[in-house]
């Protein structure tokens, strides 16, 4: 039976693409709970985010945010910490969001090829 669940393991990662050892890594049940920390510590960290986001009654961006929380709660997170976070529980600024239609318009207008209804041959002649 052991036999049996190794061989299908072994399968099953190499439909995948990860290795064994990382599989049972992944499993094991120290990072189970280092993964759990983290969770527990990006929950506490949510919270103090969302303080900052909602400072003031104005939403704000990441780099508004990390501002934020040193200037006013004394608390100094990594820029890349907060995004990751913000991120991890769609907290989204809402100011200057991207227009769609503006993309849209550049990639309908952008390198349109225009009929030659002169029938032109152009050619360039050098002349040094």
């Amino acid at each position: 039976m052991k036999y049996k669940l190794k061989n299908m393991v072994k399968h099953l990662c190499v439909e995948a693409g990860v290795s064994r050892s990382g599989y049972y890594n992944y499993y094991s049940t120290k990072s189970q709970e280092r993964r759990a920390l983290h969770d527990f510590r990006d929950e506490e960290m949510k919270e103090a985010i969302l303080k900052a986001y909602h400072f003031r009654n104005r939403k704000k961006g990441a780099r508004q945010i990390k501002m934020t929380l040193e200037g006013q709660f004394k608390i100094v997170y990594n820029l890349k910490r907060i995004r990751r976070i913000m991120k991890k529980y769609n907290i989204v600024c809402p100011i200057r969001k991207a227009n769609p239609y503006r993309q849209m318009m550049k990639a309908t207008h952008e390198h349109k090829v225009v009929p030659n209804l002169l029938k032109q041959k152009l050619q360039a002649k050098y002349t040094w």
